[in-house]
């Protein structure tokens, strides 16, 4: 895992995005704005890795893509959260973007208190399919510090002990790079 400080810049970037576009076009589980900004902060950080310009919301819904790596696709996913990211915490991900079609996925948490990004670790989706836990809608889930929730839409979880994991952008390109043996 490494962190990234998430610049005013891009904060602000977000933050106007949400005011103008809703980032949530699914049926359901739309996610609220504060849960879309979650989302579109993270992705942004990881477009301006890769020296992408950042999230424009005008063009609508990306399916799943929101960055194209060596001709792979890759869809950012990112839970907002109070404290550090602990070894142990899981990744949530709804089940209905599963069908999208995408490569790999690459996951986050932002420390809403700190304003830092911590890149989790990636994992192409064959392995995802593989390794996540499916939950259906109305599952009781228990968090780390014994409070519990209800899902609220089928969920899959994924832990970041089963992330391919990185400490840095360079290792992340490497490894993803290796894995599909492109270089």
């Amino acid at each position: 895992m490494f962190k990234i400080k998430v610049s005013d810049r891009i904060i602000k970037h977000c933050e106007d995005q949400i005011s103008k576009y809703n980032f949530g076009q699914r049926h359901i589980a739309n996610g609220t704005p504060e849960q879309q900004l979650t989302g579109i902060i993270g992705q942004c950080v990881i477009m301006e890795l890769f020296g992408l310009d950042l999230i424009d919301g005008s063009t609508g819904c990306d399916n799943g893509v929101d960055i194209t790596f060596k001709g792979k696709s890759v869809d950012v996913k990112t839970m907002g959260r109070t404290t550090d990211v602990r070894p142990y915490y899981v990744n949530n991900f709804l089940a209905l973007q599963i069908h999208f079609n995408t490569d790999m996925y690459i996951f986050c948490s932002f420390n809403k208190t700190n304003n830092e990004l911590t890149v989790c670790g990636w994992l192409p989706k064959s392995e995802f399919n593989k390794k996540a836990k499916y939950y259906p809608q109305g599952t009781y889930r228990s968090r780390s510090d014994g409070s519990k929730f209800r899902t609220f839409a089928d969920l899959y979880e994924i832990a970041n002990s089963d992330l391919h994991n990185v400490n840095s952008f360079d290792e992340l390109t490497m490894s993803i790079a290796e894995h599909y043996h492109i270089y």
